[in-house]
């Protein structure tokens, strides 16, 4: 997975204004002597029409900060907006209309239906919410995965690449404003991996959509457009046009090794730039 973001242009819609964003975002859990501060006062923006990819050491808030971004977790301080809706202050009933109308979620374990086809599978969130999907924006998401001819199998049916790519479909399925993967090719052989991650590359460039990813992967990092760095849950390093390679080296900056030399495309810490303010 060593796809390099530099040989391919950023996807569509940067310009257009902002997907999420956060300010003074923490996150703590437990409380006096026992607190653990899982984010540390980010602030972050999410560029609409982008793939933006999350890394960092375990425990260094990069899962919390997805949580939070999308609604799954509450927050301890701080706002987070998606779009122009902030977040933050809705009751539970409003936040879950919110997420299932303008959110779509990708997880390691696929989380389908074993009783239901591919399909029923896809069309899944929209039916329990009473709403119809529009046909030809469906139609064009099951081509792009190339799902057309395993609609009617069931999961256990499809190989897991097969599976993440329902997965995908029913993420994109919506056309949320934001879609949120957490580790997509985590349980992932590297070809399937390879295949998931070129898919969500197309639903950025061919699809228009906004992708953000955790992951521990540099070559799944590669894929995309923007990494954000996460250090003990602050934002600490940035790094447009990802290669693996270059990844790979400012993890082992992390980890306590030897600093490597700035990669081509990485803003140092605390630089500067539209898409990230350091909290």
């Amino acid at each position: 997975m060593s796809t390099a973001a530099a040989e391919r242009s950023p996807g569509r819609g940067g310009a257009d204004g902002t997907a999420a964003r956060a300010r003074g975002l923490t996150k703590a859990y437990g409380s006096g002597e026992t607190t653990v501060l899982a984010l540390d006062s980010v602030d972050v923006d999410i560029a609409r029409g982008r793939f933006t990819a999350v890394m960092g050491p375990s425990g260094s808030g990069k899962s919390t900060l997805m949580h939070c971004l999308a609604g799954l977790d509450t927050v301890s301080a701080g706002q987070v907006w998606l779009g122009d809706t902030e977040i933050t202050g809705l009751r539970d009933r409003e936040l879950t209309r919110l997420r299932r109308d303008r959110v779509g979620f990708m997880f390691q374990s696929f989380n389908l239906i074993p009783t239901l086809s591919a399909a029923e599978n896809i069309t899944l969130p929209m039916d329990i919410a009473g709403r119809k999907p529009d046909r030809e924006w469906l139609d064009r998401v099951i081509d792009t995965l190339g799902l057309r001819d395993r609609l009617a199998h069931r999961p256990a049916q499809l190989s897991g690449g097969q599976q993440q790519r329902v997965a995908c479909a029913r993420a994109l399925a919506s056309r949320p404003e934001l879609i949120f993967a957490d580790e997509p090719t985590g349980n992932l052989d590297s070809r399937a991996g390879l295949e998931v991650l070129g898919f969500l590359r197309e639903a950025v460039d061919e699809l228009g959509q906004t992708v953000v990813m955790v992951t521990h992967d540099p070559g799944a990092a590669a894929h995309s457009d923007l990494v954000l760095f996460l250090a003990d849950g602050r934002i600490v390093d940035r790094m447009e046009r990802p290669t693996a390679e270059a990844v790979l080296e400012r993890l082992r900056l992390f980890a306590g090794g030897p600093r490597p030399e700035p990669a081509p495309g990485a803003v140092p810490a605390g630089a500067d730039d539209t898409g990230l303010r350091e909290g």
